[in-house]
């Protein structure tokens, strides 16, 4: 039973998304402009200093990005559940809360993967080289990459009691992590200080881990990699138990203190 709760919470999130047009169109351009403005203009101007091919390593970077952060951010749906009081109405059923919420991840997740695809053919319209293995071997990670991103969604969201504090709160969290994740730069040589905030910035993994799935025996993998996918998809795994864990509980026990 609880496989097709999990099936009907992820559709009744990709058919919400599938029905807001301006949705849609803004979730997919937004990130075709960061490749196309952001990425062309740094190719431009600071393609020769790294050594590689700036805008593949953009492309990645904004490849896992954006399937992180849209599944995360589209737990705020949670904080609209919430005020119509849905989400009391499916946590008094008779199913599993972790049932409930990875499902409302796994609909988010769904929610990414067009927008990825539409990064990933406008990097091949804008030039980026990209092989059938690469397509295929990426396929795993943007799932990866999007469950990740929507536990963190999840642990953010389940103390946030209104939709206008969750507007305010997660880009605040979310912005920093671009830098902090090597999304547009390079991080392999950080301060200190730096270092450290990167290391706990969960973008970062799934960013890393994109980026050594894509260049696996390519000649510019250890110029851009930090460390073996293996490692990287460890500590995601880890960290999605220790969001879905903690996230679920935090969420359910605000619920029934209301």
């Amino acid at each position: 039973m609880d496989v097709s709760a999990i099936l009907a919470i992820a559709y009744r999130d990709l058919l919400k998304f599938l029905r807001d047009p301006l949705r849609l169109v803004s979730t997919l351009i937004f990130p075709v402009i960061f490749i196309g403005i952001l990425g062309g203009s740094f190719e431009t101007n600071l393609g020769t200093d790294f050594g590689y091919n700036y805008l593949v390593f953009i492309f990645t970077g904004i490849l896992a990005q954006t399937l992180f952060q849209s599944s995360a951010m589209g737990i705020v749906s949670l904080i609209e559940d919430r005020e119509n009081d849905f989400s009391q109405e499916i946590f008094v059923s008779p199913i599993s809360r972790y049932s409930i919420v990875f499902g409302k991840i796994l609909g988010e997740s769904l929610v990414a993967f067009p927008q990825g695809l539409a990064i990933v053919i406008f990097g091949l319209v804008i030039g980026v080289s990209i092989s059938g293995s690469q397509l295929i071997r990426l396929l795993p990670v943007a799932i990866a990459a999007s469950i990740f991103g929507g536990s963190f969604g999840m642990i953010l969201m389940s103390n946030i009691h209104s939709q206008r504090a969750a507007n305010q709160i997660v880009p605040f969290i979310m912005l920093p992590q671009y830098f902090l994740a090597g999304v547009f730069s390079p991080i392999q040589i950080l301060p200190w200080y730096l270092d450290f905030l990167s290391r706990i910035s969960p973008m970062r993994y799934a960013v890393d881990l994109t980026r050594g799935i894509f260049y696996a025996g390519h000649p510019d993998y250890s110029e851009v990699v930090l460390q073996e996918p293996v490692v990287n998809l460890a500590i995601i795994l880890g960290l999605f138990l220790v969001f879905m864990l903690v996230g679920t509980w935090l969420f359910v026990r605000s619920e029934r203190n209301r």
